[in-house]
């Protein structure tokens, strides 16, 4: 079974895929890094209202063969409230 690698990018912190793991071929990679995203923004919430996460997938020869984004943006509709803070 071929071995793919999955490089990450949280905006802040890139991650080289040095392990990899096997799957039984291109699709199922595909599936893996788009399943990817959603985990790594919800255990990195943004300490502002954009970032942009990112899987890159490569081959057991190093090409790099699908990348997958996610770009979550959050826009405040109304008057952002004030924050308060207790001494």
């Amino acid at each position: 079974m071929p071995r793919y690698y999955f490089d990450t990018d949280d905006g802040d912190f890139r991650c080289v895929d040095d392990e990899g793991i096997e799957l039984p071929d291109v699709e199922a990679a595909r599936t893996a890094a788009l399943d990817e995203l959603p985990d790594m923004a919800r255990h990195k919430l943004p300490d502002g209202d954009r970032r942009t996460f990112s899987v890159r997938v490569r081959d057991e020869a190093g090409t790099a063969i699908y990348v997958a984004t996610l770009d979550l943006v959050g826009e405040w509709l109304v008057p952002r409230p004030a924050s308060s803070s207790c001494l």
